[in-house]
């Protein structure tokens, strides 16, 4: 006798068989999803294709199992970075309604195989368990998920839906003791499939912490008027001039506190769209030389990942004017505590020493930022621009030294190092004299693509990662 044969001998004397899982029919739903910030780049859309399978019969008191199979991701894995093995986990909410109402956890495991760069990702089923409650039509349809990526850094990507999503597979709930024999669901309706917008090709996906990345404090962009003690590293009397802060000289004076300045700093991927901050630059007289103290504001900008203590050093290259020409690179330690995504991300003061070239009034602006990460062995340069021109924060009467600045090169030295190492204006950071880092490496834009990691999941805009940022 045949299988059927069987079954409808079982179902007339009243046995009920268990039902087996309902194949839902795919859905697919236009997609939105944000890279992380550190990836520069814009939210991303494409089309997302499930399928949730799930009994297609079930009595109240049961807790079934219900899968979520992705049959395709919202786009490739761009041509940046090759995804090592199991580094991809997908989680996502599946939304329960009809007879009963909740929002299903889904979860999938951390196992992908490796994903080349322009290949199809490669996402796991996610799994949950449903307590059932009440009797009768209960739908199952796909919402929001997240990838995450964990490779050099961990990284989330978050999706959303962007049209009303199809019913993924609907589960037949008869009460406790009852018999049903009701058929699976499973519509092939979801949303529309979403076409991809601006020049970029394809969906998006990422592993990247998602949320756009913000400046931890805001900044006026102009010059300040009023004078300000700037954070004197000792009591010095505050200048009152229009272009920065204490004018330094003669009269024993050795301490002379700068004019905090509102600065904002162009940055390019992988880093922020932009910094805004507080800029205040102070000196310490020594000899014919100034040890300078950088202070940034707080919170300049929000992590876009768990940052373990010593990963984060910032440098700088102070602009020299005024009768002196030239720069001063200063540098800071790296943070001293872990820093968790979201959090705010606050720079260590930065310092070097200002050997002057020129006699005459000189002044002291904030220059070119850079911002140096080091995850998993990996380095990351983040290189930010000023925008326009930074107000001055420091006026000083200086004394031409041998080797000073004046010329336009630029010299920094080490403090109480007695040398000028000179600093070349083009082609990026060469070795700076600047106090505890001997030398900077200009590590390019190739080497912080780096950073894309989970990422480049779902940029699919290779030009992107040569389009500046921050």
């Amino acid at each position: 006798m045949s299988a059927a044969g069987i079954a409808l001998m079982l179902g007339g004397a009243g046995i009920m068989l268990a039902a087996g899982p309902a194949q839902a029919a795919e859905v697919s739903y236009a997609t939105e999803c944000i890279p992380p910030s550190i990836s520069g780049l814009p939210p991303v859309e494409g089309t997302t294709k499930v399928q949730i399978t799930a009994p297609a019969t079930a009595k109240v008191g049961d807790e079934v199992d219900v899968v979520w199979k992705f049959t395709q991701a919202a786009s490739n894995n761009p041509n940046v970075l090759d995804l090592n093995k199991d580094v991809v986990q997908p989680t996502g909410t599946l939304k329960a309604a009809g007879a009963q109402s909740a929002d299903i956890a889904m979860k999938g495991p951390r196992s992908n195989p490796p994903i080349p760069k322009n290949s199809p990702m490669v996402l796991s089923d996610m799994t949950a368990k449903l307590k059932l409650t009440k009797a009768g039509d209960v739908t199952l349809t796909p919402d929001a998920y997240n990838i995450n990526v964990n490779q050099i850094m961990s990284t989330d990507t978050k999706c959303t839906p962007k049209a009303t999503v199809g019913v993924g597979a609907t589960i037949k709930v008869t009460d406790a003791g009852g018999t049903t024999g009701g058929t699976s669901g499973g519509s092939t309706t979801g949303g529309t499939t979403g076409s991809t917008t601006g020049s970029t090709t394809g969906g998006a996906t990422s592993g990247g912490t998602s949320g756009s990345t913000t400046s931890g404090s805001t900044a006026s962009g102009g010059t300040t008027g009023a004078t300000t003690s700037g954070g004197a590293a000792s009591g010095g009397t505050t200048g009152s001039t229009a272009s920065g802060g204490s004018t330094g000289g003669g009269d024993g004076q050795s301490d002379f506190p700068g004019k905090e300045v509102a600065v904002d700093f162009a940055c390019t991927a992988p880093g922020p769209a932009s910094i805004q901050s507080k800029v205040t630059i102070n000196a310490k007289k020594s000899g014919g030389s100034y040890a300078l103290t950088v202070k940034t504001a707080k919170g300049v900008m929000n992590s876009p990942a768990d940052l373990p203590a010593g990963a984060l050093k910032p440098s700088m290259q102070v602009t020299v004017g005024g009768a002196d020409k030239g720069t001063v690179a200063v540098t800071g330690p790296a943070n001293p505590d872990p820093v968790k995504a979201g959090a705010p991300v606050s720079l260590s003061d930065m310092t070097g020493t200002y050997k002057p070239g020129a006699s005459g009034k000189s002044t002291l602006s904030p220059g070119d930022l850079s911002i140096d990460v080091t995850l998993g062995g990996a380095p990351i340069h983040i290189p930010c621009k000023v925008s326009g021109s930074a107000p001055v924060s420091l006026e000083l009467d200086t004394s031409a030294q041998p080797g000073g600045a004046a010329g336009g090169s630029g010299s920094a030295t080490t403090a109480g190092s007695g040398g000028a190492a000179s600093t070349s204006t083009s082609g990026g950071l060469a070795q700076t004299g600047a106090s505890g880092t001997g030398a900077l490496r200009a590590l390019g834009l190739v080497a912080g693509t780096v950073v894309l990691l989970g990422g480049a999941v779902f940029t699919f805009t290779p030009w992107r990662r040569l389009r500046g940022r921050s």
